[in-house]
């Protein structure tokens, strides 16, 4: 009896939060562990399902950098890397739109649709959704790998206005009708912008911002967050995701969080509970 008078409790706790988020866009970028173990990506699934039926709605945006690889590494492709970026030829783009488009995005699409969920997979170019152009690094010819120009998001707002669940692979069109390769963390910012989404959720493999303590982070301003790079308390892959959320409050998201999604249920344990896990960053705290 006691366990069920808590779980009560616990759907006590959450209802504000449903009441807040009420029929908001929550943009989550979905990667790392979470999309490798097999048992969280049943609790993804379950977790997005669960946000749409009580009237959240989740735009999803993944991304598949270690699968690419797998796949290149098993195809002989030698992949070359510069300043942490895949430079992508030809060939390497045509397995990173097989990957992406044709096996990731439909695998989650299939996860959500089997836990009662009715998600719907594009790529960035499918309605002109995502208009991309070159990425230029000095001295670097980095192929096929694209910036985000401009987000068109009608294609999202009609899958939003008739009830599904919008998952998108995040390759670009240009104007040269090429594909391009966009970091789905860049992709998934500049969409929670064009849609004035509530919150922008990035999924890592480490619990948070940490502070030169390595002790996490839970709250932190736009300057905080500024102030972690400039001082190189924030360094590697930790410095594009922030900016990636600063970047976001910024243009009108109203919070931005990277949270560890190792953690069962992550994101309802973010966007549900009074605690949250994980880093926010905001305007304010």
């Amino acid at each position: 009896m006691q366990k069920n008078i808590e779980k009560i409790r616990t759907l006590f706790e959450s209802l504000p939060y449903i009441r807040k988020f009420y029929n908001k866009t929550i943009v989550i970028k979905y990667g790392g562990n979470a999309m490798i173990d097999d048992e969280l990506k049943k609790d993804f699934a379950r977790d997005i399902v669960l946000m749409k039926y009580v009237g959240i709605n989740p735009v999803i945006v993944h991304g598949g950098g270690p699968q690419i690889g797998g796949l290149l590494t098993k195809l002989g492709k030698e992949t070359r890397f510069v300043k942490g970026i895949r430079v992508t030829d030809n060939e390497t783009m045509d397995v990173v739109e097989m990957v992406l488009v044709g096996k990731i995005n439909k695998e989650i699409v299939g996860l959500i649709n089997h836990f009662g969920g009715r998600a719907v997979g594009i790529g960035g170019k499918d309605g002109g959704l995502i208009k991309a152009r070159r990425m230029k690094i000095k001295g670097e010819e980095m192929g096929y790998v694209g910036d985000v120009e401009s987000i068109d998001p009608s294609v999202i707002r009609t899958l939003e206005e008739n009830n599904f669940i919008p998952v998108i692979a995040p390759v670009g069109g240009g104007d040269d009708s090429e594909s391009y390769n966009i970091n789905a963390d860049t992709v998934a910012g500049k969409i929670a912008t064009a849609l004035k989404a509530e919150k922008l959720i990035l999924l890592t493999d480490v619990a948070g911002v940490l502070d030169k303590n390595k002790k996490l982070i839970s709250a932190l301003t736009l300057s905080e967050a500024r102030a972690l790079i400039t001082k190189k308390v924030a360094v590697g892959g930790m410095i594009p995701k922030l900016q990636c959320c600063m970047e976001a409050v910024a243009s009108g998201v109203n919070r931005a969080h990277i949270i560890d999604g190792r953690v069962e249920h992550a994101i309802l344990l973010e966007v549900f509970t009074d605690a949250g896990v994980g880093t926010a960053i905001g305007l304010k705290k």
